[in-house]
This record gives C-alpha cells, structure tokens and sequence, in this order.
C-alpha cells in the first residue's frame, strides 16, 4: 500500500474523531464517501456505480449470489478444480442445507480450450458457474467473454460468479461486454488498497433474482416512522451496516496513484513482460519447473521443485521461509504443490534477478538433498 494511501486513511480516521462519528455532518459526509469510492472501483470495471456493492473482501462478495439465489433440491452448481477453499467451502454448505449438487471440471491439468471443457460438463440442472478470472495458482487468464456466452446460451442460462482476486487492478477490464453476472474482488491485492475493503459487481438486470443475505441499515429504506420497507434500488440493498469507512479514501488514494504511473493497459503490458522475464529466468535454474509450458499472460508465476522427477512440498516450505528470510516475499500453495512468486507493474527487473540469483543459490546449497 503506498504512503499516500495509509495517509490518506490516518486522515480520515482523524475527521471522524474530531468531527464526531456519528454526527450528521459526518453522516453525510460518509455518504459522499462511499459514493465516490463505488464511482472509482466502477471506473475500474467499465461498469456503472448502482452496479457496485462494498464489501469487505472477495468471499463476502461472492457469498452473496452464492446465498442469495433461490436455491432448489436437485439444482447443480459447477467449480472448477482451481478455485479457492472459501468458495469450496461455501458450495459445500449450500448443497448440504439444500440438496444442490456440485460439479468439479479439470481445469489445472486440462490442456486445450477451457470453454470446451466447461460445456462438455454442464447439465441441464446447471444453474451456476464458479470460476476465477485469474486461477490463483497457476496464472491462467480465462476467456471470460467466451465462458459468459457459452452458458448464457443454454436452453435454461447459467449463471456465471467469478472470484476475481487477481484479476482486479492488474488487467484493463470492461464487465458489461463480458456480460458476466457476478464478479467479487478485492482492493489490498493488485490495487495496493488497504485489506478489509472490497466490492461486488451484480448485473442489474438480474438484481432481484439474488436477495440480501445478511441485513442492516446501509442496504433498506425506511417510512417516515424509520422502519423497513424494502431494499435499495442499486447494489447498495447488500450492504450492511457500520464498517471501517477511513479505508474507502485508501483505496481511492492507491486507484489514483496507478493511473497517474500510466493507464491500466500500459501496466498489464508491463507486468506481463515482467512475468515473461521472471519466467524465462526461473527456467535456467537446475530442479525449478514452473507450473505453466509458457509464461502466464498475468502477474502470478508458479513453480515447483522437483526431486526424484516428483514435487517436493517440504523443499517449498524450506524455499519460502529461507527467501523470506532474505527479503523475498513469495508463498507456498498447496494445490498443486508449488511456490508462487507475484509481479507488479513497478517490480524492478534487477528485483527479478536478485530474486532468481538467490533462488540458484538455496538450489545449490540444497544440492545433496535432490
């Protein structure tokens, strides 16, 4: 998060101390607040602000289609084996309390067209499609035009929710060309924003097809005597209540400061190069095999490293924590067994070669282990 972001969040905790949190004039000024910052994430979007729910992270955001759809016994849901744990597990309770199956198709090991794979295990009870735009561990940039098309052209549509914790900040995205239905990320990732504020894009026409879950004060309307008597018109009905506030001037802060580097597709080019450049670097190293047969058209690179032809998970704990040890920050993930490393448009190239250099070094000191 950049200095000007965690400044820009002290600030605002400090007006609403000194201001009064809960006065009128600060009631309104919230209310601007929360207006501009859905205003800038939907500029991100290539969506319109009513279209735009804060939230506190990517799960929240998908636990609201994902809870708020009019489930039936028999109904399916389809993941792919790529998606993360929280929405695994999410589906897992919704197919325990209500009879819905769920569908998993081979996305990492698949090699080809993921559109094909998909539709070769859609089913006529197929009601929803959960994917990520970006897989968190390999890389993988889906065709989500593609997707979208492919199930909103069933005899009954499926739905499409995408977890887009990679995706947001890093690529230049248009949602309503997509025509995507549901689409949750986060501001801490590629954004640099600050970690509890995130958001969901819900297509409007659809809106009322997916009810509030959880329910408080930011998403109804009141009578004259101050009680409900409905929802929101726009996305604000899956709002809920008071939240960390100070955080939506971090994050417009941070959205500001990357496009004053340069607009977003003159990042994603260049976080791709530097994807590239770290991919073909890590190559060169004896016993790292990384994940993708090419570089991955995003900022995540994946490897492994092999001993006995096999992936050794303890040498990627003992890589992960020895790096960090030096300064690098990577991450161990546990499906597949792999170490992941993540590129910004600002990473310095001579940042890769350290990083690269050090790893060729734990290798070769590891030697006798391999």
């Amino acid at each position: 998060m950049p200095a000007a972001a965690i400044a820009a969040i002290h600030e605002t905790h400090l007006k609403l101390q000194q201001e009064g949190p809960f006065s009128g004039q600060v009631n309104r000024w919230l209310q601007r607040e929360g207006a501009l910052t859905r205003t800038a994430i939907a500029q991100q979007l290539g969506v319109t602000a009513d279209t735009i729910t804060l939230t506190e992270n990517v799960t929240v955001g998908c636990n609201i289609p994902l809870w708020g759809l009019d489930w039936q016994a028999g109904d399916r849901i389809l993941l792919s084996d790529c998606e993360h744990q929280g929405i695994v597990a999410t589906a897992q309770e919704i197919s325990r309390r209500y009879g819905v199956a769920i569908d998993v198709f081979p996305l990492l090991a698949t090699a080809g067209d993921p559109v094909e794979v998909i539709e070769a295990h859609l089913q006529p009870r197929t009601r929803l499609l959960v994917i990520s735009h970006i897989l968190w561990n390999t890389g993988q940039v889906l065709p989500l035009t593609e997707i979208v098309q492919l199930c909103h052209q069933r005899p009954e549509p499926v739905w499409v929710l995408v977890d887009a914790a990679q995706s947001v900040g890093m690529m230049p995205l248009d949602l309503r060309a997509t025509g995507v239905d549901f689409y949750a990320f986060t501001g801490h990732k590629w954004c640099c924003g600050p970690a509890g504020l995130g958001g969901y894009y819900g297509r409007p026409e659809i809106r009322d097809r997916v009810a509030p879950t959880y329910i408080g004060w930011r998403g109804i309307t009141l009578d004259a005597q101050g009680q409900p008597t409905g929802w929101e018109r726009d996305n604000r009905r899956y709002e809920v209540a008071t939240s960390d506030f100070a955080l939506m001037a971090g994050l417009r802060t941070a959205l500001s400061l990357h496009d004053q580097w340069g607009p977003v597709e003159a990042r994603y080019d260049r976080i791709c190069s530097l994807s590239r450049y770290l991919w073909d670097a890590l190559q060169q190293v004896p016993q790292i095999h990384c994940l993708m047969a090419r570089p991955p058209a995003s900022g995540l690179i994946a490897f492994q490293i092999f001993q006995q032809q096999q992936p050794s998970p303890r040498h990627h704990v003992r890589l992960v924590e020895d790096m960090e040890a030096a300064g690098f920050l990577i991450r161990t993930l546990r499906y597949p067994s792999c170490v992941r490393a993540c590129v910004h448009y600002f990473t310095l190239e001579a940042e890769l070669d350290q990083l690269v250099a050090a790893i060729a070094e734990w290798v070769q000191e590891q030697r006798e282990l391999f």
